[in-house]
């Protein structure tokens, strides 16, 4: 079951250098996920990178937040058609994550308690460009936008920052999640309106 929030509004134009195609503005963080919201503890939450060869660095809470936090201030675009400007976070970029994986992957497949799954290729979590996020706007992440921890990747349709990540998968084939196993774009670039496949 889809899980959407209602009565958020939108604004129509905005800034065109800065709202994609086809996207309004809203001031709101609208709630959209697939299935019951996973609940999942810091004490028994883990991040683990596993690279093609089946070797994983996995992180307890504590050893993720000790890890140099950043601080990404991005714009976010949702598949839905919303874009919500300079939003503020906290997390680890993937750059600090990867820093001893030994890997010649091509992609990357983030997986999710409860289920969600969602594929990127490994050069769009690299150079600046992705983080797992812990803190949304000074607060802790709540569980319905991910919480403790998701993987962002604002350059891309929200659908690929998987909520409640839990493990990256390093692959040599691209292995499409769940969207995109469902019709939508293997890559979405919001500013190439790449929604579904075929766009």
């Amino acid at each position: 079951m889809n899980t959407v929030t209602r009565g958020f509004h939108g604004r129509r134009g905005g800034d065109p250098d800065r709202i994609p195609p086809g996207q309004y503005e809203t001031s709101d963080f609208p709630v959209l996920s697939v299935g019951p919201t996973p609940r999942v503890d810091t004490d028994e939450w883990t991040l683990a990178i596993v690279n093609e060869a089946g070797q994983a660095l996995t992180w307890s809470w504590d050893a993720f937040m000790a890890l140099p936090q950043e601080h990404p201030h991005v714009d976010i675009h949702c598949v839905t058609r919303w874009s919500r400007l300079d939003t503020d976070w906290v997390g680890v970029s993937l750059d600090v994550l990867l820093e001893d994986v030994e890997t010649t992957a091509e992609y990357a497949l983030a997986l999710s308690h409860g289920g969600y799954s969602t594929d990127v290729p490994l050069e769009d979590l690299t150079d600046g460009r992705a983080w797992i996020a812990h803190t949304f706007d000074g607060e802790p992440l709540a569980p319905e936008h991910g919480g403790p921890a998701r993987l962002i990747v604002p350059h891309l349709y929200f659908w690929k920052s998987a909520k409640w990540v839990r493990e990256i998968r390093l692959l040599h084939e691209d292995d499409p999640g769940f969207w995109e196993q469902a019709g939508y774009h293997s890559y979405g670039d919001p500013w190439r309106e790449q929604r579904y496949q075929g766009d």
